[in-house]
């Protein structure tokens, strides 16, 4: 169901690969809500994924750009005006990708030239990304600038590795950002704090599919899938949310602020034995 929401706004959405991708179903639904966009992720994406046949079924150009590349950011930003005939009102930051996780090293044993694209791909690029928009004053006033981010920003999860770095580093650029893009242009930055989801890069996380069982049986409404998280995209996108920004907001069925529900515990202790040593000591991971 359509209500309009973002109609006559334009926006860029960096991330999509293929119809798993968040980024794709948010860029459906700002379409749906009656925004005019752009798609961009780098050329090697485009080649290996479907984003240019899912551009064409939503009137969509897809703009190539390495979104480490400054150069190529202010691109995307110079080109989408063109295309779209003016400021910008809205962009998501979806990237993400670790070369210590798709090599499985452990935290402990992390390649630091590794740890450098981890952050640089993951987080840095936000900021680049931010900084060249406002330096083409590529954003309209009140626009809204967002990045998808995940709980282990804050607390520690098995195996998420050298990514909950980067979405440290990810959230707090939004916040300082944030105050410098708002206070001189209007412009919101936010981060959404979605739901473990099993897209093309967070099956290559340890034991995702585990990760996705716990969070849902931890969660009073269970797991946000991939669509809540495009209808919470659209509704910070929109003029409803106007003074909102600075804000790290939970999209995760409740799952960040329970200690622990009946059926983890349950689930828990008849599991236990399975994660003993010989001795009989638990076997943390």
């Amino acid at each position: 169901m359509s209500y309009n929401l973002l109609k006559g706004k334009k926006g860029v959405i960096f991330g999509v690969l293929n119809e798993q991708s968040i980024a794709w179903k948010v860029a459906k639904r700002c379409v749906e809500e009656g925004a005019t966009i752009t798609l961009s992720n780098t050329a090697m994406a485009i080649r290996m994924g479907d984003i240019t046949t899912l551009a064409a079924t939503i009137g969509a150009e897809v703009i190539p750009a390495d979104a480490t590349n400054v150069e190529d950011m202010e691109n995307v930003f110079s080109t989408s005006m063109e295309m779209l005939g003016g400021q910008i009102d809205f962009v998501l930051h979806s990237i993400g990708m670790s070369p210590n996780v798709r090599k499985k090293r452990t935290y402990d044993d992390l390649d630091y030239k590794f740890l450098d694209k981890t952050l640089d791909i993951s987080a840095i690029s936000f900021h680049k990304m931010i900084q060249s928009a406002k330096k083409l004053d590529a954003i309209s006033k009140g626009g809204s600038i967002l990045a998808l981010t995940y709980i282990a920003a804050q607390r520690t999860f098995f195996g998420y590795n050298d990514m909950a770095d980067a979405k440290s580093l990810l959230e707090s650029i939004a916040r300082s950002f944030g105050y410098i893009y708002g206070r001189e242009s209007g412009v919101r930055i936010n981060t959404i704090s979605q739901s473990p989801t099993m897209t093309t890069a967070g099956a290559g996380v340890k034991d995702m599919t585990k990760m996705l069982h716990f969070s849902d049986m931890m969660s009073p409404l269970g797991n946000a899938t991939a669509d809540d998280c495009a209808d919470y995209c659209v509704a910070m996108f929109s003029d409803l949310t106007r003074k909102v920004t600075m804000q790290n907001l939970f999209n995760d069925g409740g799952f960040s602020n329970v200690g622990m529900s009946l059926r983890a515990m349950e689930t828990y202790e008849k599991g236990l034995e399975e994660h003993l040593d010989e001795e009989g000591n638990i076997i943390y991971g």
